[in-house]
């Protein structure tokens, strides 16, 4: 599993001691010093049945200063892949890839029901 996070950010940390706790295997990448490109984002969104707004970082600071809220619906899903892959700020994080999932943010009950047995 690729575990793509943000070493400052507490919900980052929450999942990161989630996974450890419940011995889960992954390879960790930080988000700021390697930003996700639009054909990981593009394979992943494939994979994760996902809205492609769950791959955005809605409370972030950037999206906030980029008005995205009101842009988003007029952008083409290329777009906004595209728009994602220029700064790892404005993904939703952290994202967990494995083999046939795909998660965004840190809810405990949904990984728990998408990882344990």
């Amino acid at each position: 599993m690729l575990f793509i996070h943000y070493p400052k950010c507490s919900t980052c940390q929450k999942a990161k001691k989630w996974l450890d706790d419940n011995n889960i295997e992954y390879t960790e990448r930080n988000i700021k010093e390697k930003n996700p490109t639009a054909e990981e984002l593009k394979a992943w969104f494939d994979k994760s049945g996902l809205p492609l707004k769950r791959f955005f970082n809605t409370s972030g600071l950037i999206y906030k200063s980029m008005n995205l809220k009101d842009k988003l619906p007029d952008m083409s899903e290329e777009e906004q892949l595209i728009l994602l892959s220029t700064d790892g700020m404005l993904v939703k994080r952290p994202v967990l890839v494995g083999d046939n999932v795909v998660l965004t943010g840190f809810r405990e009950k949904e990984w728990a029901e998408k990882l344990i047995d």
